[in-house]
């Protein structure tokens, strides 16, 4: 591709130069940089140009460039972001991805980007409308939907507007309100809450109440008839009607056009890569989705010219709104666009235009700009995933028939080509009760009855130890670090030792070649590394030899370790640690390259040729997760999970983890057990498809890791936080514990039912209750009450304090008298939290509150969340207090909090000089695990080239490989 001074926005220098994102407003019909301060804020009236950069595989910089369409932006500020976005896929080299968004219907990755959600927001620039600054902020009800990523849409402030099958979020001067529909999904009520505490935090300075309101327990919630006062009084309300945001275009069989002089028309025959021209633009329509495909030779002005013939031909479908666009380049294609197709053969990535490219780098460069994402070099694979902890027990079992025969602990260690095996490593990880971790290994010689029998064998153990182990599929040649890293040392021989595999040889009449200590045998030393040790019998042939690597020659009684000139000294010792593995006390020969005797070319079959180059190691790639669905004739379906975090593994769902070298399906509590059952044969399907799309190896390490077992290996893909592991309940109540820290589980009940029951003395406290939460009839609507974003909440003692804690103090008295609470109950308290005010009206009332909490029966029905004005503390400082607990921190926490707080109001701050890992005068007294941290924000972000809050984001395995370039490890 050939690109211009013409065609080279100026706004756009420098752009993609950093990991991170960047926005651009269409502005008098250019491009205009976003203030930091405004990322998220999107107006209605206006058009915008989003740059997401990340690092790809390899280290090269990737690209997503996204134009957002606002409901009530011009046709031709809309035209002008999508021919601005053109150019600046121009400016990275042609090589970004382009996806049109337009407000309401935006795509899964670009709101993964502004977490939790982005606000939609009336006026505009350069609509002329109204700013909603100006105006004055008052109650606003919002519609969430998406159980990863929250769609929010402001609707009117109306009882109409609720229904039961959504998620609605009333925001209010002293109150945020949550009101789950009767038929909404788990998953939504949670992501709300996570929108719930954004508002607080932003608008209302942390400081308001949260109420929880479930549709169809009026009765039975003090709360909702708070809520409904501010909407005039209850009212049924009325079923969902379907309005054109509900239009779902179904996905339809792909079509192919070509896109010739402007003009759209159909391109006949199967749909295969090779049918792609690199000179030419394609349109894919799909249904839900149509690409724009341009092959990587096309100039500018064509796919400027290709934008508008689909914009036009969209317009002639009559497609739905909600009709994706997504514009790719050759070689930089996306999953979904390849699996359209019956072929795509895997082939490494293109060169993506080195012409043009290097007229645009070029370009950049007289014009100041930086080319450091262009030109990036792709570095080896040199990262060591972290290990199992060492020191525990591990059993192994040959497969033999129906039955596994245990394997000797001396010969542990010993894989025969031929045989299948099941391996159980036990051991403990930090203060965890036992952790297991389970596998399978297959060898490639092995038979088909065996490997299935090792499957099941394994499943049922996995079974008996209540589903607890790690559970793992692995193929000889692709054992992955942890796996081997519990063996020491690890040998794979030739041949095999069961039942099944020595009737197959005789069978077929072959010859076998299984290993003993008198036969001729060539064993390859590879790795020293206590991760990579692998020693691997080869055939006895001189052409296998290499310089880097050092050999194990067993011919009858004598056994020669061969010294390659380029093998280590750890390598030498590994392969005398292996003959003595192999053959204990045997005399033992070296022989150093070029050193040999005839007897040894003998062995060998005659000397010959061999090489002298170091083995490559592997490109490290981006992890990706994803969700699945299937088709109708069992094709399995993936969406990938953009940005992804550990709040992305909901307890309900099933997910695939790729990263490439290895495969994990990750299993959630609250899934069916039928549906556990079917783990590894779904993400099978996965592996078969990504086979064919992605050139993954179809004998990847494939693991299945269930809720709240998940090893190291695994985590390391995330920014863990165990804390998330221990909550338990689903989504939503789960995320009520970790958001808002109660300690109690909050019951889901069932939708629309009336569960009060209880005598009738519990009826009287109930009815008290809400008469203390319904306001007089002189009472001011909320609904009239203006609110600013600064607004201050209302004081906790203020109105009916008096009659609410009276109310809760006699249905208090009920509620313990039925149910005491557990003398031992320990509830978590944060360290930071500061001690409740016990003489306080608003403590008072909240450690009544936090008793009624005790019962998990009646938790949902009087009180779901209550955070107290004032003073911010949790539900579990309130059960705390209800349960006569200690009202004042320990001495010790009251130190804690001391020390903690002077060393981030006193953060020191370094030269990146004296902080490196290498450093000729490095600094002391810093904690050294976190170097990164005592570089201040300019220079922290010139050294590890993004800003502090985005590196924190980035999984640890990611931070370290980050902090070890940059010499912070």
């Amino acid at each position: 591709m050939s690109g211009s001074a013409k065609a080279l926005e100026p706004a756009f220098q420098g752009a993609g130069q950093r990991i991170g994102t960047e926005i651009w407003r269409i502005e008098n019909f250019q491009p205009v940089a976003l203030p930091k301060s405004d990322y998220g804020k999107f107006y209605s009236g206006d058009s915008y140009i989003v740059l997401q950069t990340t690092a790809g595989k390899g280290g090269a910089y990737l690209y997503d460039a996204h134009f957002w369409l606002g409901k009530d932006t011009s046709q031709d500020e809309a035209g002008t972001a999508a021919i601005k976005t053109v150019e600046l896929d121009a400016v990275l080299g042609g090589r970004a991805v382009q996806h049109r968004e337009l407000q309401g219907f935006e795509s899964e990755k670009f709101l993964s980007y502004f977490k939790p959600c982005i606000v939609p927001l009336e006026g505009g620039v350069a609509s002329g409308f109204k700013k909603p600054e100006e105006e004055e902020f008052e109650i606003r009800l919002y519609i969430c939907k998406g159980k990863r990523n929250v769609r929010l849409k402001q609707v009117p402030f109306s009882r109409s507007s609720l229904n039961h099958d959504d998620v609605f979020i009333l925001d209010t001067k002293e109150k945020i309100f949550q009101f789950n529909g009767a038929n909404s999904s788990i998953q939504e009520r949670a992501k709300a809450l996570e929108v719930i505490q954004y508002f607080k935090d932003k608008y209302h300075e942390g400081k308001c109440d949260v109420a929880i309101v479930d549709d169809g327990k009026l009765q039975t919630e003090s709360d909702s008839g708070e809520f409904w006062v501010i909407f005039g009084g209850f009212a049924p309300i009325s079923k969902r009607t379907l309005t054109e945001d509900d239009v779902i275009p179904e996905k339809t069989a792909p079509k192919l056009y070509s896109i010739i002089d402007d003009q759209v028309k159909p391109v006949d025959g199967e749909l295969t890569k090779s049918i792609l021209e690199n000179n030419k633009c394609y349109l894919l329509d799909c249904g839900a989705e149509i690409f724009i495909w341009f092959g990587r030779v096309t100039q500018i002005e064509e796919r400027k010219a290709a934008t508008q013939a689909v914009e036009e031909f969209i317009s002639s479908q009559n497609k739905p709104k909600s009709t994706r666009i997504t514009r790719v380049i050759q070689g930089y294609e996306t999953h979904s666009f390849k699996s359209s197709f019956d072929s795509w053969p895997s082939v490494s990535t293109p060169s993506t235009g080195e012409e043009g490219r290097g007229k645009v780098a070029a370009l950049l460069k007289q014009q100041g700009g930086g080319v450091k994402g262009m030109t990036k070099a792709a570095p080896v694979n040199e990262e060591v995933l972290p290990l199992l902890e060492g020191g525990g027990k591990i059993e192994v079992w040959r497969i033999n028939g129906s039955a596994k025969t245990p394997v000797p602990k001396e010969d542990i260690g010993k894989f025969y080509s031929g045989d299948c095996y099941i391996v159980l490593y036990s051991y403990h990880s930090g203060d965890k009760k036992e952790d297991y971790y389970l596998c399978c290994w297959i060898g490639k010689d092995s038979i088909e009855d065996d490997q299935k029998m090792a499957a099941r064998l394994a499943t049922t153990m996995c079974n008996s130890l209540k589903s607890r182990p790690v559970q793992g599929r692995i193929y000889q040649g692709k054992e992955p670090p942890q796996f081997v890293s519990i063996f020491q040392p690890m040998v794979v021989l030739k041949g095999g030792m069961s039942s099944g595999y020595k009737n197959y040889v005789a069978d077929k009449g072959l010859n076998d070649e299984t290993y003993t200590t008198e036969s001729v045998a060539l064993i390859n030393i590879s790795g020293t590394s206590i991760h990579n040790n692998k020693v691997v019998q080869v055939d006895a042939v001189a052409t296998l030899l290499n310089s880097y690597e050092c050999f194990i020659l067993q011919s009858g009684s004598s056994m020669i370790i061969w010294h390659g000139n380029q093998s280590t000294f750890e390598q030498q010792q590994l392969a005398a640690k292996i003959a003595d593995f192999l053959k204990p006390g045997a005399a033992v020969k070296h022989t150093k390259e070029g050193t040999e005797n005839s007897a040894f070319w003998f062995a060998l079959g005659g000397k010959q040729s061999y090489t002298s180059k170091k083995v490559s190691q592997e490109i490290t790639r981006d992890p990706h997760l994803f969700t699945f669905s299937f088709t109708k004739e069992g094709k399995i379906e993936i969406e990938e999970v953009y940005n992804y975090s550990q709040d992305d593994l909901l307890t309900e769902d099933i997910l695939i983890l790729d990263t490439h070298a290895e495969v994990f399906v990750w299993v959630g509590q609250a899934v069916e057990t039928n549906e556990k059952q079917t783990a590894f044969e779904i993400s099978q399907k996965y592996i078969d498809s990504a086979v064919a799309l992605d050139g993954l190896s179809p004998y990847v390490p494939l693991y299945k890791v269930s809720e709240g077992n998940e090893p190291v290996f695994f985590t390391t893909y995330f920014s863990w936080d165990p804390a998330k592991v221990t909550a338990t309940g689903n989504s939503f109540q789960k995320k009520i514990m970790l958001l808002f820290g109660t300690g109690q589980n909050v019951e889901e009940k069932s939708n629309g039912s009336n569960q009060s029951g209880g005598p009738t003395q519990r009826a009287s406290a109930l009815a008290a209750l809400n008469s203390a939460f319904r306001p007089s009839s002189g009472t001011k609507s909320p609904s009239t009450t203006p609110r600013s974003a600064n607004s201050t909440p209302r004081s906790a003692g203020s109105g009916q304090g008096s009659q609410r804690a009276a109310a809760v103090a006699a249905l208090s008295q009920v509620l313990t008298a039925e149910k005491k609470p557990s003398p031992d109950a320990s509830p978590i308290r944060s360290a930071r939290t500061p001690p409740p005010e016990t003489n306080s009206p608003a403590a008072e009332t909240k450690s009544q509150d936090a008793s009624e909490i005790e019962d998990p029966k009646t938790a949902s029905e009087i009180v779901d969340i209550k955070v107290n004005n004032n003073n911010n503390n949790t539900v579990e400082e309130t059960v705390s207090e209800s349960n006569g607990a200690n009202s004042e921190p320990k001495q010790e926490e009251v130190v804690e909090q001391e020390e903690e707080n002077v060393t981030e109001s006193g953060q020191s701050f370094f030269s990146y000089e004296v902080l490196k890992a290498h450093s000729e005068n490095p600094v002391t007294g810093i904690d050294f695990k976190r170097r990164e941290a005592y570089l201040s924000d300019d220079e922290f972000q010139s050294v590890m080239e993004m800003t502090k809050g985005a590196f924190y984001k980035l999984p640890k395995w990611k931070q370290d490989m980050n902090k070890k370039k940059a010499d912070l490890f």
